[in-house]
């Protein structure tokens, strides 16, 4: 019952973390413009991982897609690299996990098999909530470094926001940055649970098996 419980637990947390880091990855609220002492209020400009959008008052949202993949900050590129390789083994360790609950009856597996397949999900999860914690990390330093020296904006990795629009521009977090932190940690949190439950299971194996011997 206990590794059914930590199993369930591993895999709910793990499919919402990988939702997370995916739907973070999507967004395009990486970072937004800071206001704060803004002399122009009309135009609100956010910028994601594939594209930049502003927003004017009246309503209206123009969203501009990056053109280029090489030349991208190299930065920018390594954030993308690292949120779809999480994605994508976020996925593989649903799949797996899939396979792997108690609760699901897949023909004769033995229970050896369950418990290593929980393991293996349970680390998928582990290594793509590293993935997207570094990602969403990354980003946000550069976000942070930037901030204090608007001019920084013009030729280092900020540049690639700026597109159009002034280059003196203040970028702050975006919601896209909370969203992925929090998938990321529902990623390890869930890795752990996941290989806990593996351990239960033998625990609990190892007590049935002493008991009828």
């Amino acid at each position: 019952m206990a590794a059914t419980m930590f199993q369930m637990v591993g895999f709910t947390l793990g499919l919402l973390g990988v939702a997370g880091i995916g739907a973070a990855t999507g967004m395009d609220q990486w970072a937004t413009e800071d206001l704060f002492n803004s002399a122009v209020t009309a135009v609100f400009s956010s910028s994601g991982l594939g594209k930049s959008c502003v927003q004017k008052t009246s309503g209206f949202t123009e969203c501009r897609p990056y053109f280029t993949v090489l030349g991208l900050p190299a930065g920018l590129q390594a954030v993308r690299a690292l949120m779809i390789v999480g994605v994508i083994l976020g996925l593989i360790g649903v799949l797996i996990c899939i396979f792997a609950l108690q609760c699901l009856k897949m023909g004769n597996m033995e229970e050896n098999l369950r418990g290593s397949m929980s393991l293996t999900a349970g680390i998928l999860f582990l290594l793509a909530g590293v993935c997207g914690i570094s990602g969403v990390s990354a980003f946000a330093n550069l976000i942070v470094r930037s901030f204090g020296f608007p001019a920084y904006v013009d030729n280092g990795y900020m540049n690639v926001f700026s597109a159009g629009l002034s280059c003196f521009l203040r970028y702050t977090l975006g919601p896209a940055l909370f969203v992925g932190w929090a998938g990321a940690a529902g990623l390890m949190i869930g890795g752990l649970v996941a290989c806990r439950g593996m351990a239960a299971d033998n625990k609990q194996r190892s007590s049935l098996i002493s008991k009828y011997i």
